[in-house]
């Protein structure tokens, strides 16, 4: 098992889930600053699903065929749960955890 591309994966899966969170307005009056214009909400949607594109194929370099969809799901429902517990704890975690995330991943990568 890549432990590289699981880690990918999962990182995918949260920020296009999180994507898809600030997609919708009322997450994107809790999370954001209210003076981001609102064209860049717009975007937000459609970047989820293509990071959720991505995540489906670091799933795939981790596990064979329909095992990496199964993979998937799981790692779309750990992250969206994850999500789910952090929004209205920690608002600014859940928007930062990807950016802290692909620097952890970008760290293992270089060692």
């Amino acid at each position: 098992m890549n432990g590289s591309a699981l880690f990918a994966s999962l990182l995918f899966a949260y920020a296009g889930m999180l994507g898809f969170c600030l997609g919708k307005e009322r997450h994107w009056k809790q999370l954001v600053n209210p003076r981001v214009p609102t064209w860049l909400r717009r975007l937000c949607a459609p970047f989820g699903g293509l990071l959720l594109g991505l995540a489906i194929y670091a799933s795939c370099q981790v596990w064979p065929g329909g095992m990496a969809v199964v993979g998937w799901f799981g790692l779309i429902s750990l992250a969206g749960f994850a999500l789910l517990l952090l929004l209205p704890y920690a608002p600014r975690l859940a928007v930062s955890l990807p950016l802290l995330g692909g620097l952890v991943w970008a760290a293992a990568a270089l060692t």
